[in-house]
């Protein structure tokens, strides 16, 4: 099942390997699309993979949670997103960009030394930073950004949208009680919650109409006290069903909870899709596609997951750094990734761009 083609949301992929958004480091200083990345997206697509989301585009200034991310918070960056796009669809790949804001999880360094935003006030103890609550006007500064963003995105060619409400970045802040304390149309119980998100979508939808498409990953357990827990995770996920979203990338953690996100020293199968529970809680009582992230190295275990229907989709991330071919790898007989979940491509700061460091380690 795995390598068979499959429609997801009208956008017919050669499999069901999705990449699953990375961050690249491949950006100029200023966020546009350089050569470099789009030869690094020209890998993956010729790799084989079904369908390539972007590492997290910036859709406001005041989001920027890392260097060098790709930016889409101005009608400049147009032109060369476009190149992008082009060059994956010349070699008939698809791909999706994934639209962030950062948050809380920002650093003041990358935001000209102002003090991130967020709903709530809420120290961090990973970042050690207290954000400032927005006010009503800024939360609709951003909604109207994700739809500039989303008009910006469809007219440089891309296949579709992912909104990034996972990972404790600022959709996912206002979902998660434990950082969204407001008592207002944004916070106080689960449906004020969940206004901050359907306005964005709402916003998208405005600008692209309703057929293109659009996804959301998202967190099914924040992993932290107080946070979100998978059964009102999937109460949102119903809602988004509801509204239209197109499918659900599933997900978990953020940098206060620890490594839950992004786990070490995945060497066993059942140490594989460590998700997967939630995904098939979803699976079990949604009917849009779900997609699965998580841990997955072999291909035993990516076909276990859909013949069981844990999942619609296989989405992957860390192997596909290490070995962009894998897909076509799998094709051709090959079990497992080589990937062995160090998260040394996850030190980004020091490195000179996301890459595998094992792979420059052996070649020292």
């Amino acid at each position: 099942m795995l390598l068979e083609s499959y429609n997801l949301a009208g956008m017919e992929l050669k499999n069901r390997i999705v990449r699953s958004a990375t961050y690249e480091k491949r950006a100029d200083v200023d966020g546009f699309v350089t050569d470099a990345l789009i030869e690094f997206y020209k890998e993956l697509t010729k790799g084989g993979v079904g369908l390539i989301i972007t590492g997290n585009a910036l859709i406001h200034i005041s989001g920027r949670s890392v260097p060098q991310m790709i930016c889409i918070h101005n009608d400049h960056y147009i032109n060369r997103l476009k190149q992008l796009t082009d060059a994956v669809h010349k070699l008939d790949g698809k791909i999706v960009i994934q639209l962030v804001h950062g948050g809380r999880q920002c650093f003041p360094a990358l935001l000209g030394g102002l003090q991130p935003i967020a709903p709530s006030e809420v120290y961090d103890p990973s970042t050690k930073i207290t954000p400032r609550e927005m006010t009503n006007e800024e939360i609709w500064e951003i909604i109207e950004a994700f739809g500039d963003a989303a008009r910006r995105a469809m007219y440089a060619g891309f296949d579709g949208i992912q909104i990034h409400g996972a990972h404790g970045y600022l959709v996912s802040e206002f979902l998660s009680p434990h950082t969204n304390r407001r008592n207002d149309y944004w916070g106080g119980d689960e449906e004020r919650r969940f206004h901050f998100l359907e306005e964005i979508y709402k916003a998208m939808r405005k600008e692209v109409g309703d057929n293109y498409p659009i996804l959301i990953k998202m967190n099914a357990d924040d992993y932290i006290e107080g946070g979100l827990k998978p059964e009102e995770s999937l109460r949102i996920a119903k809602r988004l069903e509801e509204i239209g979203i197109d499918a659900i990338e599933v997900s978990g953690g953020m940098y206060e909870s620890g490594i839950k996100t992004a786990q070490l020293n995945i060497t066993k199968e059942e140490q594989e899709a460590y998700f997967r529970e939630n995904s098939r809680l979803f699976k079990t009582r949604l009917n849009i596609p779900i997609i699965l992230v998580g841990g997955i190295r072999s291909r035993a275990v990516a076909e276990n997951i859909l013949r069981k229907k844990d999942a619609d989709l296989i989405s992957i991330s860390r192997p596909l750094i290490r070995e962009p071919d894998l897909p076509n790898k799998f094709k051709e007989g090959k079990e497992k990734a080589d990937c062995i979940s160090c998260n040394g491509c996850m030190r980004f700061q020091k490195l000179d761009m996301v890459k595998c460091t094992q792979i420059d380690s052996m070649a020292q």
